[in-house]
């Protein structure tokens, strides 16, 4: 998943590439970031260097819709970067994708139900 490899190599340039300028990522335990720039800061000051995502194998699930886009339905673990065994959470996603002048932007996200991996 490409989304997932800009993000845990912080490739933010990438990342950015995925992203559609109007953005709204809506996460259960810091709220509502809306835009491209806020999204891509806070990876940059939260996520880089310190945290890695991976999906849950087998939990991944995507629809299509219309002749637009896509949902995708997930699980994904939070790991620290430098001791990967080291799990930090667990959580729900839900991510809506537009298909814009034939590139894949993530459009709008919902990271939900985050708790300690056991």
């Amino acid at each position: 998943m490409q989304l997932f490899d800009a993000y845990n190599h912080c490739d933010l340039a990438k990342l950015g590439a995925m992203v559609s300028d109007d953005l709204e990522f809506y996460h259960d335990k810091t709220g509502l970031s809306v835009g491209k720039a806020p999204f891509i800061a806070a990876i940059k000051q939260n996520i880089c260097g310190k945290v890695e995502r991976r999906l849950v194998a087998g939990s991944l699930e995507v629809y299509p819709l219309k002749d637009y886009g896509a949902v995708e339905i997930g699980v994904h673990r939070f790991y620290h970067s430098h001791n990967p065994e080291d799990g930090v959470g667990e959580a729900k996603f839900i991510t809506l994708w537009q298909n814009k002048d034939g590139a894949w932007k993530m459009t709008r996200a919902i990271s939900y139900d985050h708790e300690p991996v056991r």
